[in-house]
């Protein structure tokens, strides 16, 4: 159920999923507290306070916990996690994901637009390769992946890039090295939990190999 990550970071701290009973680093998970008024809320950036309370960045995870009531269990007491929740958990790091991104591209380690990031891929710049969801497959087919695994993140649609870059809808985007580079791919990583079916690849279905 938890899509959890291939490698452990033993540098990064670890939490427990009150949904699989797995621990992982905290990367991997979404933080959840509960409100002065007993209701559970996703903590995405992590600096709500109070308690916290994990589930793995899986949307079978958090359905899972709320159907189960487990929630109240790791509170060790009633609380109300809504219904919406999951959906919830989605949104907002979707929204993180896009100002993360918006921030990289302030800093001058986001581009976007085909001739840019062609090039960029072609100057071995690119560390990563950004494509739209929506994007037609032929389209985005032209672009090779930079070299090694998980080099790909596509989870965001068009308009939802083109947020990022201050666009109206943006297909084609590319990260370089240092900056914001390892928090949007993180945070993206996490965000395909929510997104994607269990078993497919953080970078999207049309993840392509070099």
């Amino acid at each position: 159920m938890t899509r959890g990550r291939s490698k452990k970071d033993h540098n990064e701290p670890e939490r427990r999923c009150i949904a699989t009973g797995e621990t992982q680093p905290k990367g991997g998970l979404v933080r959840f507290v509960i409100g002065p008024d007993d209701v559970v809320y996703p903590d995405v950036a992590e600096k709500l306070p109070g308690r916290g309370i994990w589930v793995a960045a899986d949307r079978a995870a958090i359905d899972l916990a709320v159907k189960k009531g487990l929630f109240s269990r790791g509170a060790k007491r009633a609380v109300k996690a809504p219904e919406t929740l999951t959906d919830d958990v989605e949104k907002a790091l979707t929204r993180r994901v896009i100002d993360l991104l918006s921030l990289a591209r302030k800093s001058g380690v986001a581009i976007c637009g085909y001739e840019k990031v062609k090039t960029s891929l072609w100057n071995e710049e690119a560390e990563y390769l950004i494509q739209s969801s929506d994007g037609s497959e032929r389209g985005k087919s032209k672009l090779r992946n930079p070299p090694g695994s998980g080099r790909f993140i596509g989870v965001l649609t068009s308009s939802e890039l083109g947020l990022a870059f201050g666009r109206e809808n943006v297909i084609h985007g590319a990260l370089t090295a240092g900056g914001l580079t390892p928090r949007v791919v993180e945070e993206a990583q996490r965000l395909s939990g929510l997104r994607l079916k269990v078993g497919d690849d953080f970078a999207g279905k049309g993840t392509k190999t070099t």
